[in-house]
């Protein structure tokens, strides 16, 4: 290459050192409608003591694992439909969950958990009463003298969901967070399939909230994300150091994506919920269907509990146990046409699983059935498609899965 080009144009510079560093464009006068993507993952300082300040207070952006514009503007959203005084954003639902078993607990502890839970948290509390001696007790989730008689001097955690995953079972979040509080235990829910739009828990007394940001908060099946909102500054600091420690932080372009999902959660949540009812309904009068679990509808054991902590919508999974057991489950999930068998949930389209098989699948016969999820149930997760032409999908497979 010519290295005697002219280069006086551009303040001495040759064309290799022009490829490595562009031009800024500062934006005045306007504002982009958008939230901006930072997608970069180092960011420069003008002196050496403001590097080293950012290093030890964070004051500034420093690293993407430790922080990020684009990643902060998601932490701000979140934290303020629930009502929060911040958040930590993740590279999954399951990183958000860990950082908060992992950042509250520890070899000896002890923690409260509802006996319905996410398959992925139930692997880990398992993994950690195994490898590190840390003690599970399992509670309904509805009676608050089962927390109370849980309690020990070694207590560091309730672990709550909102709706139980997959059997829709309603935690009574006020009653069993006022005792856990009474006794200086922090509460963590889990307000996946609620999404803040119908529910916020930490009004109703707890500390944390997790959400599977991949679920309903993004929506379009493109992105992985978890979230952690907490209305303490100084816990919300305590999961920050795990956060950064364990590197399971959130890329930039994930979190912009969630963002612009956000921007239609409360249409596509009105749509989710009022097309579960009404497929909850349908399916309540199937001959192929020996039973539906919807928080939404008359005969759910939480139904009272769900119109007082669910009053704008019981969400968009529905769970139903197949007449035929595990082969029926089987058939109907493989027949589906415009619904996809497919894990997750929250998704503008159906999806259907066999919990069993799938997201449940650690768990063992007996920990399946103390969780309610029997060798035929299927869990839909209600997309927002018209309903009738889901309900036509669903149907024709309910006639191949009674066929058997």
């Amino acid at each position: 290459m010519n290295s005697e080009r002219d280069h006086s144009a551009a303040g001495g510079l040759r064309p290799e050192t022009l490829a490595v560093h562009p031009p800024r464009v500062e934006i005045t006068g306007s504002v982009p409608l958008g939230v901006p993507l930072h997608q970069g993952h180092v960011f420069g300082f003008e002196s050496a003591d403001a590097l080293a300040d950012s290093m030890q207070s964070g004051g500034s952006f420093l690293y993407s694992r430790m922080g990020n514009p684009t990643v902060r503007t998601l932490e701000d959203a979140v934290a303020r439909l629930e009502g929060g005084a911040g958040a930590l954003s993740f590279a999954s639902g399951m990183g958000a969950i860990n950082a908060v078993l992992f950042g509250l607990l520890s070899a000896g502890g002890h923690v409260i958990a509802q006996r319905c839970l996410y398959g992925g948290t139930y692997a880990v509390l398992t993994d950690l009463a195994e490898r590190w001696g840390v003690e599970v007790t399992h509670v309904s989730g509805t009676d608050p003298a089962e927390v109370a008689a849980a309690l020990r001097p070694t207590t560091r955690l309730l672990y709550l969901e909102t709706i139980a995953n997959p059997t829709t079972r309603v935690s009574d979040v006020p009653a069993l967070a006022a005792v856990a509080r009474e006794a200086g235990v922090p509460v963590a829910v889990d307000n996946t399939f609620a999404s803040p739009l119908l529910c916020r828990p930490l009004a109703l007394g707890a500390d944390l909230v997790v959400h599977s940001a991949t679920k309903y908060l993004a929506g379009h099946a493109d992105v992985l994300g978890g979230v952690v909102v907490a209305d303490d500054p100084e816990l919300l600091s305590r999961l920050r150091h795990f956060a950064v420690e364990a590197g399971a932080s959130t890329d930039p372009f994930a979190a912009w994506l969630t963002l612009r999902g956000m921007q239609t959660l409360s249409l596509r949540m009105e749509r989710h919920c009022a097309s579960a009812t009404e497929i909850a309904g349908r399916l309540a009068g199937h001959p192929a269907v020996a039973a539906v679990r919807y928080p939404g509808l008359a005969g759910h054991p939480d139904r009272e509990l769900a119109e007082r902590l669910l009053p704008d919508g019981a969400g968009g999974v529905v769970s139903l146990d197949l007449a035929g057991g595990r082969d029926a489950g089987r058939a109907f999930v493989e027949a589906v046409r415009l619904a996809s068998l497919s894990v997750s949930l929250g998704d503008v389209k159906t999806l259907v699983m066999h919990p069993a098989s799938t997201s449940h699948r650690q768990l063992d016969a007996a920990a399946l059935e103390a969780a309610g999820i029997g060798p035929g149930t299927v869990r839909l997760s209600v997309g927002i498609e018209h309903v009738e032409d889901l309900w036509t999908d669903l149907e024709q497979a309910l006639g191949k899965a009674s066929a058997l």
